[in-house]
């Protein structure tokens, strides 16, 4: 068809050409020379077509680099139809002809090639859409997606009008689709074009942006679409099947993380790694990065069968359980413990075992003591014994300034570490963060929950804050940090500004299909109105990293843990708890924001 198509746009182009060249008298015209070169022009034509690809299917039709072909196709076959005709002596056509006929005939080509792909784009336009959208991004991604929805019969959504803050792109138009103002314009836009979804197609976007965007879309009455993070499209174009809802990922936790992974994660690779935990939130998202740079044996050991299952099955797409490197066992038991040490004698080990849940353990704290302080105390001794090279311990906010069972234990945990790192060739140090977006028992699992069963969302008081982060970043984070910590650090991690929890519950329901209601229920035993990274006494020092914070935990000996006998009554190993926490806390120092300002509140 195309080969035809242009023939015949040669057979046009060189009559006009010899018309015009004796001003459209057409008894001067030597239409016997017409029927003599107009055959040779396609020949040649579909030769070097050939030679170019052109009529091979080498290019998308249509297409940029089609037309430059097509341009050095035509512009070949122009320039030998040129010296064929000053070369026979009857001259069939004037040579001005050939030349001038070669510029027209591209464009014919050309004309007819853009008709046609417009016929099949308009065909391709999805006739059963169900969400009219505007699109937030008038930029690259904007572009792609918009291209995308219109060239799929099959898409769920029909771009309607797009938004940008640029005044330069006001009067844009993508594929017929306008720029109709910017975020301020966002109501007036959705009311005139009937839309009833927002597509924030701006990969780049920060959490501050998309809170603000989804803000206005939601006091419009529109539903919440987004294009994933640039990390997640890896290089590709953006397009339907990556259009995803908002979640609260979205609005909580794009912070700007610049680590270069590749160039510090070089203690992982070849290496025997160790990580306890390892089916839990954030020990499966370490296994899932560390198994990335190629360590030579990746131990995963957790108490949880089914926990394992699930990890073994994210890292190999196969789940049989077989391998030697999924290891069944609890950390208390110290035994077990030297025995997977002395099976696997890893280099490396990262220490995500404990329990969490804090208003759990502050009615079962000898349970956490169990956990979090003797089964770190395990680990501890058997990664010494062992001549680990490097051993991290994840600890948590809630030791900064402790007043609950799990920041007791935690702060002991980072104490005890502090204490074996002082008696051994190795690195062992703690690092400190607050809440992980989506891990097992977060508050977003609750709200969810509680919105699908029509609420009430309950919210412990207005105005508590806590920080959090996506697991992804925060494992990031922990494995830089593993690489620049001194022994005996606790190196704590920036997680951006701490997030009302109100806030949190009050766009979460904005997603819902009907009205929910928000129920305040009191600050519970051992928690805080607000969080802190930073204790009383710990200046924030980032001498290496913007993001990572170095402090110093003062050190307990390993035999002071024998002062929490878990036979005591709660009050009494509650005491216990605290008064090995709090030790070596510098309380003359205002480097951090302390315990007692927290209670003050």
């Amino acid at each position: 068809m195309q080969v035809v198509l242009d023939a015949v746009a040669w057979a046009i182009a060189l009559s006009l050409a010899a018309l015009a060249r004796y001003d459209l008298a057409l008894i001067d015209v030597s239409w016997r020379g017409l029927l003599v070169i107009v055959p040779v022009a396609g020949v040649v034509q579909l030769v070097v077509g050939l030679a170019a690809g052109l009529y091979r299917g080498r290019w998308r039709f249509g297409s940029f680099e089609e037309v430059a072909a097509l341009a050095w196709a035509t512009g070949l076959t122009a320039v030998v139809l040129t010296v064929l005709d000053v070369a026979v002596p009857a001259h069939p056509v004037p040579v001005s002809a050939t030349l001038a006929g070669g510029f027209v005939a591209l464009v014919f080509m050309s004309a007819t090639r853009y008709v046609w792909r417009l016929a099949l784009e308009r065909r391709r336009r999805p006739l059963t859409a169900v969400g009219r959208t505007l699109v937030f991004g008038a930029g690259e991604g904007g572009v792609q997606v918009v291209t995308a929805m219109l060239r799929d019969p099959e898409s769920p959504l029909l771009p309607v009008g797009l938004l940008d803050d640029d005044p330069r792109k006001r009067n844009l138009r993508l594929l017929g689709v306008p720029v109709l103002g910017g975020r301020q314009q966002l109501a007036v836009a959705a009311a005139a074009k009937d839309a009833d979804t927002l597509l924030i197609a701006v990969p780049t976007a920060g959490h501050e942006l998309i809170t603000e965007i989804s803000d206005l879309a939601f006091a419009a009455g529109l539903h919440v679409m987004v294009l994933p993070p640039v990390g997640e499209l890896f290089g590709s174009r953006a397009g339907v099947d990556d259009i995803r809802s908002l979640t609260e990922e979205d609005l909580l936790g794009r912070h700007a993380v610049e680590t270069d992974m590749d160039a510090i994660a070089g203690y992982l690779s070849g290496r025997r790694v160790l990580v306890t935990g390892a089916g839990g939130s954030i020990g499966s998202e370490l296994c899932r990065q560390i198994w990335r740079f190629a360590p030579s044996e990746l131990v995963m050991l957790d108490r949880n069968e089914n926990a394992l299952h699930a990890v073994q099955l994210s890292l190999e797409g196969r789940a049989l359980l077989e391998s030697r490197n999924i290891v069944l066992a609890d950390i208390r038991d110290r035994a077990s413990v030297d025995a997977v040490f002395a099976a696997h004698r890893p280099e490396v080990v990262f220490h995500a075992a404990a329990l969490k849940h804090l208003t759990l353990l502050e009615r079962h704290p000898a349970e956490a003591v169990k956990t979090n302080v003797q089964g770190t105390l395990n680990v501890l001794q058997s990664a010494a014994a062992n001549k680990v090279e490097r051993f991290v311990n994840i600890s948590t906010d809630k030791a900064a300034d402790p007043i609950s069972v799990l920041g007791y234990t935690k702060r002991i945990a980072e104490r005890l570490t502090a204490d074996v790192a002082s008696q051994v060739d190795g690195t062992f140090l703690s690092v400190r963060f607050g809440n992980v977006l989506g891990s097992d028992g977060s508050v977003l699992f609750t709200f969810r929950a509680q919105i699908a069963a029509g609420g009430p969302v309950t919210v412990t008081d207005p105005d508590v804050t806590r920080y959090f982060m996506t697991v992804s970043e925060a494992v990031q984070l922990v494995i830089h940090a593993a690489a620049i910590g001194g022994d005996g650090e606790v190196l704590v991690l920036d997680m951006g500004e701490p997030v009302r929890i109100a806030d949190l519950a009050r766009r979460m329901i904005a997603q819902a299909a009907r009205p929910i209601k928000i129920s305040f229920t009191g600050l519970r035993p051992g928690e805080k109105r607000h969080e802190h990274l930073l204790g009383r006494g710990e200046p924030d020092l980032r001498p290496i990293h913007p993001m990572i914070s170095h402090v110093t935990a003062p050190a307990l000996l390993v035999e002071r843990t024998e002062e929490l006998d878990r036979d005591m009554v709660s009050d009494d190993l509650l005491a216990a708890l605290r008064s090995l926490a709090a030790e070596g806390i510098d309380t003359s120092m205002n480097g951090g924001r302390g315990a007692m300002d927290t209670l003050q509140t």
